[in-house]
């Protein structure tokens, strides 16, 4: 029984062409995930999953496996996270290993710390959960929130909350993107992460970015200079 890294890249990301070996802060973009897989010591293999030849060769450069090219099927649009992590599992699977746990880490995700998925391995290992992933807290009270109707009016979500002091209000979290550790019998059942049988480890909002646009990206950039200086300090 082992613990292996799964790093999920398609070449055909369309917001921002080849995000994932674009250049972020002097390295591949993928190259972080990587050096923060390698470096947490908690892996018998990090094996990148990809349809790509260019970022095949790019993650074995920087010591990762890549030991298969995924189908097109599960390099659309619509595959899921889940659906490629039990494909790394079944190839696992069928050349004779068993791994008792995998850890999903986005190819986008360079504010990831060693430090958290050493916190989310210690939650983990209790066997109490079948997930643990990293999340952060809304900035606002979510149960405030609205939206524009159709005449560019407002509406509430939760229109029963207009008086409900932000206080008296219970704080809601959103996945972080950037791991997710579970068994890999989970895994292949296709269980859901945000269910009561897993947790989370919680970051600080200033080291959480999704990078779907360019604005994120530069954000992120920001954000990738003052996580540094910080642990630095």
């Amino acid at each position: 029984m082992s613990q292996i890294c799964v790093i999920p890249a398609r070449g055909g990301s369309k917001r921002i062409p080849r995000k994932n070996i674009k250049t972020f802060s002097g390295k591949p973009m993928i190259a972080h995930s990587i050096h923060a897989a390698k470096e947490s010591q908690l892996f018998e293999r990090v094996i990148v999953s990809t349809d790509d030849e260019e970022i095949a060769h790019i993650s074995r450069s920087l010591g990762a496996e890549v030991p298969f090219l995924r189908s097109e099927e599960l390099s659309n649009d619509y595959a899921t996270t889940t659906q490629v992590i039990s494909h790394a599992i079944e190839w696992l699977i069928e050349i004779g290993e068993k791994p008792s746990s995998v850890c999903c880490i986005y190819a986008t995700a360079p504010l990831i710390q060693v430090s958290d998925l050493l916190k989310a391995y210690e939650k983990f290992s209790t066997g109490n959960w079948e997930f643990v992933f990293a999340a952060t807290s809304f900035g606002f009270p979510i149960f405030r929130s609205f939206r524009k109707d159709k005449d560019d009016g407002v509406e509430m979500f939760f229109p029963e909350h207009f008086n409900t002091r932000s206080q008296d209000l219970p704080e809601a979290y959103h996945d972080a993107g950037q791991f997710y550790i579970g068994k890999a019998s989970s895994w292949l059942e296709g269980k859901r992460i945000f269910e009561p049988w897993s947790t989370i480890v919680e970051l600080p909002r200033w080291r959480v970015q999704d990078i779907d646009t360019l604005e994120d990206w530069k954000r992120a950039e920001v954000l990738f200079q003052l996580v540094n200086q910080t642990i630095e300090s």
